[in-house]
Protein backbone atom coordinates (compact mmCIF):
# COMPACT_ATOMS: atom_id res chain seq x y z
CA UNK A 1 0.00 0.00 0.00
CA UNK A 2 1.37 3.43 -1.22
CA UNK A 3 1.74 6.85 0.90
CA UNK A 4 -1.17 8.00 -0.50
CA UNK A 5 -0.80 11.47 1.18
CA UNK A 6 2.85 11.68 0.21
CA UNK A 7 2.40 10.44 -3.43
CA UNK A 8 -0.26 13.28 -3.97
CA UNK A 9 1.56 16.17 -2.79
CA UNK A 10 4.61 14.99 -5.18
CA UNK A 11 2.10 14.89 -8.04
CA UNK A 12 0.55 17.89 -7.26
CA UNK A 13 3.73 20.21 -6.82
CA UNK A 14 5.57 18.58 -10.24
CA UNK A 15 2.21 19.13 -11.96
CA UNK A 16 1.15 22.38 -10.30
CA UNK A 17 -2.40 22.08 -11.26
CA UNK A 18 -3.35 26.21 -9.88
CA UNK A 19 0.09 26.98 -11.62
CA UNK A 20 -1.68 25.87 -15.09
CA UNK A 21 -4.64 28.33 -14.53
CA UNK A 22 -2.87 31.46 -15.97
CA UNK A 23 -1.15 29.44 -18.72
CA UNK A 24 -4.72 27.87 -19.84
CA UNK A 25 -5.95 31.60 -19.38
CA UNK A 26 -3.53 32.60 -21.93
CA UNK A 27 -3.83 29.86 -24.87
CA UNK A 28 -7.61 30.28 -24.55
CA UNK A 29 -7.85 33.86 -25.07
CA UNK A 30 -10.35 34.80 -27.78
CA UNK A 31 -12.07 31.63 -28.10
CA UNK A 32 -15.39 31.20 -26.45
CA UNK A 33 -16.38 28.73 -23.55
CA UNK A 34 -17.07 25.37 -25.56
CA UNK A 35 -13.30 25.51 -27.34
CA UNK A 36 -12.24 26.48 -23.59
CA UNK A 37 -13.81 23.16 -22.54
CA UNK A 38 -12.22 20.97 -25.97
CA UNK A 39 -9.17 22.54 -25.13
CA UNK A 40 -8.60 21.44 -21.49
CA UNK A 41 -10.11 18.27 -22.31
CA UNK A 42 -7.76 17.33 -25.16
CA UNK A 43 -4.72 18.83 -22.96
CA UNK A 44 -5.47 16.44 -19.88
CA UNK A 45 -6.31 13.76 -22.46
CA UNK A 46 -2.69 14.33 -24.00
CA UNK A 47 -0.96 14.75 -20.55
CA UNK A 48 -2.35 11.87 -19.44
CA UNK A 49 -1.02 9.49 -22.18
CA UNK A 50 2.44 11.16 -22.01
CA UNK A 51 2.54 10.66 -18.24
CA UNK A 52 1.05 7.06 -18.26
CA UNK A 53 3.25 6.26 -21.15
CA UNK A 54 6.07 7.06 -18.45
CA UNK A 55 5.02 4.67 -16.59
CA UNK A 56 4.61 1.54 -18.62
CA UNK A 57 7.69 2.09 -20.55
CA UNK A 58 10.26 4.58 -19.08
CA UNK A 59 11.82 1.35 -16.76
CA UNK A 60 11.87 -0.63 -19.59
CA UNK A 61 13.54 1.93 -21.98
CA UNK A 62 16.36 2.31 -19.29
CA UNK A 63 16.29 -1.38 -19.05
CA UNK A 64 17.04 -1.64 -22.36
CA UNK A 65 19.80 0.99 -22.00
CA UNK A 66 21.78 -0.64 -19.18
CA UNK A 67 20.93 2.16 -16.57
CA UNK A 68 19.87 1.20 -13.08
CA UNK A 69 17.37 2.29 -11.59
CA UNK A 70 19.44 3.77 -8.59
CA UNK A 71 21.71 5.54 -11.26
CA UNK A 72 18.25 6.93 -12.88
CA UNK A 73 17.33 8.10 -9.62
CA UNK A 74 20.14 10.20 -8.86
CA UNK A 75 20.18 11.41 -11.87
CA UNK A 76 16.13 12.16 -11.48
CA UNK A 77 16.47 13.72 -8.29
CA UNK A 78 19.06 16.50 -9.44
CA UNK A 79 16.80 17.27 -12.24
CA UNK A 80 14.06 17.86 -10.10
CA UNK A 81 15.75 19.39 -7.40
CA UNK A 82 17.29 21.83 -10.47
CA UNK A 83 13.62 22.25 -11.65
CA UNK A 84 12.55 23.08 -8.23
CA UNK A 85 15.35 25.67 -7.72
CA UNK A 86 13.99 27.15 -11.05
CA UNK A 87 10.85 27.19 -9.25
CA UNK A 88 11.75 29.25 -6.50
CA UNK A 89 14.37 31.45 -7.81
CA UNK A 90 13.56 31.35 -11.14
CA UNK A 91 10.52 32.57 -13.65
CA UNK A 92 7.95 30.92 -11.92
CA UNK A 93 5.63 28.54 -14.20
CA UNK A 94 3.00 30.67 -14.66
CA UNK A 95 4.89 33.50 -15.79
CA UNK A 96 7.61 31.29 -18.37
CA UNK A 97 4.90 29.21 -20.12
CA UNK A 98 3.05 32.26 -20.72
CA UNK A 99 5.47 34.11 -22.29
CA UNK A 100 5.63 30.41 -24.22
CA UNK A 101 2.04 30.54 -24.96
CA UNK A 102 2.47 34.26 -26.33
CA UNK A 103 4.95 33.50 -28.82
CA UNK A 104 3.43 30.46 -30.14
CA UNK A 105 -0.52 29.90 -31.52
CA UNK A 106 -0.28 26.64 -30.28
CA UNK A 107 -3.34 25.85 -27.73
CA UNK A 108 -3.78 22.41 -26.25
CA UNK A 109 -0.92 20.53 -27.33
CA UNK A 110 1.96 23.18 -26.49
CA UNK A 111 2.73 24.71 -24.11
CA UNK A 112 -0.53 23.29 -22.47
CA UNK A 113 -0.49 19.68 -21.75
CA UNK A 114 3.46 19.57 -22.52
CA UNK A 115 5.53 21.30 -20.87
CA UNK A 116 2.73 22.97 -18.22
CA UNK A 117 0.83 19.71 -17.33
CA UNK A 118 3.00 16.91 -18.38
CA UNK A 119 6.74 18.62 -18.04
CA UNK A 120 10.20 16.87 -17.85
CA UNK A 121 9.60 16.95 -13.57
CA UNK A 122 6.64 14.58 -13.41
CA UNK A 123 7.28 12.57 -16.54
CA UNK A 124 10.50 11.50 -14.28
CA UNK A 125 8.43 11.45 -11.25
CA UNK A 126 5.87 8.94 -12.70
CA UNK A 127 9.11 6.51 -13.84
CA UNK A 128 10.63 6.91 -9.65
CA UNK A 129 7.57 6.20 -8.36
CA UNK A 130 6.39 3.36 -9.92
CA UNK A 131 9.85 1.96 -9.80
CA UNK A 132 9.74 -2.27 -10.66
CA UNK A 133 11.47 -2.93 -7.54
CA UNK A 134 10.27 -0.54 -4.76
CA UNK A 135 6.64 -1.43 -5.54
CA UNK A 136 4.68 -4.16 -7.10
CA UNK A 137 1.90 -3.98 -10.00
CA UNK A 138 -1.17 -3.39 -7.74
CA UNK A 139 0.85 -0.27 -6.00
CA UNK A 140 1.38 1.22 -9.08
CA UNK A 141 -1.89 1.15 -10.27
CA UNK A 142 -2.93 3.21 -6.94
CA UNK A 143 0.09 5.23 -8.21
CA UNK A 144 -1.55 5.99 -11.19
CA UNK A 145 -4.88 6.62 -9.35
CA UNK A 146 -3.58 9.03 -7.69
CA UNK A 147 -1.35 10.32 -11.16
CA UNK A 148 -5.24 10.67 -12.55
CA UNK A 149 -6.49 12.15 -9.83
CA UNK A 150 -4.34 15.36 -9.67
CA UNK A 151 -4.63 15.39 -13.59
CA UNK A 152 -8.51 15.44 -12.93
CA UNK A 153 -8.27 18.30 -10.36
CA UNK A 154 -5.96 19.96 -13.05
CA UNK A 155 -8.91 19.72 -15.55
CA UNK A 156 -11.21 21.19 -12.75
CA UNK A 157 -9.13 23.93 -12.61
CA UNK A 158 -8.80 25.18 -16.00
CA UNK A 159 -12.87 24.88 -16.60
CA UNK A 160 -12.85 27.09 -13.38
CA UNK A 161 -9.81 28.79 -14.43
CA UNK A 162 -11.12 32.34 -14.47
CA UNK A 163 -12.60 32.28 -11.19
CA UNK A 164 -9.77 30.87 -9.55
CA UNK A 165 -7.52 33.93 -11.68
CA UNK A 166 -10.19 36.64 -10.07
CA UNK A 167 -9.63 35.38 -6.78
CA UNK A 168 -5.69 34.42 -6.61
CA UNK A 169 -4.51 36.23 -9.84
CA UNK A 170 -1.43 35.96 -11.61
CA UNK A 171 0.76 36.77 -8.46
CA UNK A 172 -0.95 34.38 -5.84
CA UNK A 173 0.26 31.51 -9.34
CA UNK A 174 3.48 32.33 -8.97
CA UNK A 175 3.75 32.14 -4.73
CA UNK A 176 1.58 28.65 -5.10
CA UNK A 177 4.31 27.66 -7.99
CA UNK A 178 7.13 28.72 -5.65
CA UNK A 179 6.28 26.94 -2.80
CA UNK A 180 5.50 23.92 -4.71
CA UNK A 181 8.90 24.57 -5.30
CA UNK A 182 10.02 24.10 -2.34
CA UNK A 183 8.01 21.04 -1.70
CA UNK A 184 9.77 19.53 -4.57
CA UNK A 185 13.39 20.31 -4.20
CA UNK A 186 12.92 18.62 -0.60
CA UNK A 187 11.24 15.36 -2.39
CA UNK A 188 14.23 15.91 -5.08
CA UNK A 189 16.71 15.64 -2.12
CA UNK A 190 15.20 12.58 -0.77
CA UNK A 191 14.86 10.44 -3.95
CA UNK A 192 18.95 11.39 -4.86
CA UNK A 193 19.72 10.47 -1.08
CA UNK A 194 18.17 7.19 -1.38
CA UNK A 195 19.54 6.81 -4.90
CA UNK A 196 22.99 7.25 -3.84
CA UNK A 197 22.10 4.54 -0.62
CA UNK A 198 21.06 2.19 -3.09
CA UNK A 199 23.29 2.82 -5.89
CA UNK A 200 26.60 1.92 -3.62
CA UNK A 201 24.66 -0.68 -1.02
CA UNK A 202 24.85 1.55 2.32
Amino acid sequence: MIDFVATFIVFFAVIDPIGTVPVFLAVTRGYDNTDKRKIALFATFVAAVVLIFFVVAGEIILTAMGIPLSAFQIAGGIVLFLFALSMIFGESKPDEEIRMAESHKDTAIFPLALPSIAGPGAMLTAVLMTENARFNLWEQLQTVAVLSLVLLITYIFMLVASFINRVIGNAGASIVSRVMGLILAAIATSNTLSGIKQYFGV
